[in-house]
């Protein structure tokens, strides 16, 4: 059970979006796959699940190649992607019924295996709700099952943890454990790299459509520094230059900041921004940044 990306470039237009992507995934190893949104990541996984066809390159899963043996190789693949689209009319069990019959199981079977997934997968009690009525999360919940049906040795997923609650990430989390321990072999992207630190056992960096760093969790963890995480009231070059006498402010997506290698401390770094009139939401800090260790990677990745 293995996932090999070899060598992808793919360009749309004269937009370079892929370039000499390699990386692989070997039997009971999760691995994260992360990269700021448009670093490439979906682009990725299209590829390697066979909707998409690289200009140059080859995924190979189990030794079947995407690009010629499309059929073998996707069969021993479960896909969720990103943002999951259903017939919405339909009841859940009704539509992972239909869902099945693309793999020859059809009828009482069918409808068992359904039931026996929904539950597993947290949606028992919405067996008979219609797809419409589903939330995000449920929505992955629900695809992630689907992905399920013939049992497949490997896993690719995109974005899964986007939409999914504290208690959806923990079950993930769950899964990914149950999933090692089967021999499956599991990529999954996200451009939050804290959200991958207690699921994957290595984690690829993708940046501007180039792999940057291939890197173990626990080494990770180890070269990661510390960093203050703020939600402030206003962002703007003020506040930056009050933060970057602290450290290195970096703005994060949803308007939150880190501060990279602080010299003070968060009372220090609170007190001056309340003293210039900007209101502090959230503040933690943390002794090991992630992000920071991403984040560093893109700079040596962009330095001439």
């Amino acid at each position: 059970m293995t996932i090999e990306i070899l060598n992808l470039h793919k360009s749309f237009g004269r937009k370079k979006v892929l370039e000499d992507v390699s990386f692989k995934v070997s039997n009971g190893e999760v691995v994260g796959y992360v990269g700021l949104n448009g670093a490439g990541k979906t682009t990725t996984i299209r590829i390697a699940v066979g909707v998409l066809p690289p200009d140059s390159g080859d995924v190979v899963v189990d030794g079947y190649s995407v690009t010629k043996e499309k059929r073998a190789a996707s069969r021993r693949v479960g896909w969720v992607p990103e943002l999951p689209i259903f017939e919405t009319d339909f009841r859940a069990l009704d539509y992972f019924v239909y869902l099945a019959g693309y793999y020859g199981i059809t009828g009482t079977e069918a409808r068992k295996l359904g039931r026996e997934l929904l539950e597993e997968f947290g949606l028992g009690n919405a067996l008979y709700t219609k797809l419409s009525s589903y939330s995000q999360g449920m929505k992955k919940r629900f695809a992630l099952a689907v992905s399920m049906i013939n049992d497949p040795p490997n896993f690719i997923l995109d974005e899964v943890l986007n939409g999914l609650d504290p208690q959806g990430i923990a079950f993930f989390r769950e899964l990914t454990k149950e999933f090692r321990k089967k021999g499956k072999a599991v990529l999954f992207s996200s451009h939050i790299l804290s959200e991958v630190e207690d699921i994957a056992d290595r984690v690829v960096f993708i940046h501007k459509g180039r792999i940057i760093g291939v890197h173990a969790m626990e080494e990770i963890k180890s070269k990661a520094s510390p960093g203050i995480y703020l939600a402030l009231s206003r962002v703007d070059e003020n506040t930056l230059r009050i933060l970057g006498r602290f450290g290195e402010p970096v703005v994060l997506e949803g308007g939150r900041i880190l501060v990279r290698r602080p010299s003070g401390s968060v009372e220090e770094v609170v007190a001056e921004l309340v003293k210039n009139g900007v209101g502090v939401l959230e503040v933690r800090r943390e002794e090991r940044s992630l992000e920071d260790f991403f984040f560093s990677l893109i700079k040596e990745a962009e330095s001439p």
